[in-house]
């Protein structure tokens, strides 16, 4: 049995955060947008004003992906929100629930910073990525590639 255990990213993970970049830039084929470094990593997520969260994901000891976030504002809802900017996770570890598991971790942070929405844009030619999203309950917006879990879809998800 395989067994996910996710937790908060580190300073010391900035080389494999960079590394999981690097693979997910090759995965959307925009690997030549990517400029950060491992000296950028660690000052926009652990120094001294954080702009954005990672969280590591691990399957049987082994790291295989990571999530980056961080928060966003609705005007509409008077509220803050969690904006997942990047999701991904190697391609041998894909299928084994672990994409699904950094989702409900986050989907939980969510819900205890007292999040009005979580949400994210996937690539329109990613068609496994949104049929996934789309069974987890999340909803397409309309003119927009953004996924949003809200509401009762985000304590569904959560709850199971």
């Amino acid at each position: 049995m395989t067994k996910i255990f996710i937790r908060p990213a580190g300073p010391e993970d900035a080389s494999l955060i960079l590394d999981f970049i690097q693979a997910l830039a090759d995965y959307e084929k925009l690997s030549d947008e990517v400029i950060a470094d491992e000296a950028q990593i660690i000052k926009s997520l652990f120094g001294d004003k954080p702009q954005a969260e990672a969280l590591i994901a691990f399957l049987d000891g082994e790291p295989v992906g990571f999530a980056l976030f961080f928060h966003n504002f609705s005007t509409f809802l008077g509220k803050h929100g969690l904006y997942l900017e990047d999701l991904f996770v190697n391609k041998g570890a894909r299928g084994a629930g672990v994409g699904k598991a950094l989702l409900k971790h986050l989907a939980n942070i969510a819900l205890d910073r007292g999040c009005g929405r979580m949400e994210w844009w996937v690539l329109d030619w990613n068609t496994p990525s949104i049929d996934f999203y789309k069974k987890l309950g999340a909803e397409p917006m309309e003119d927009w590639t953004v996924f949003r879990l809200r509401g009762d879809a985000l304590k569904t998800f959560v709850q199971n």
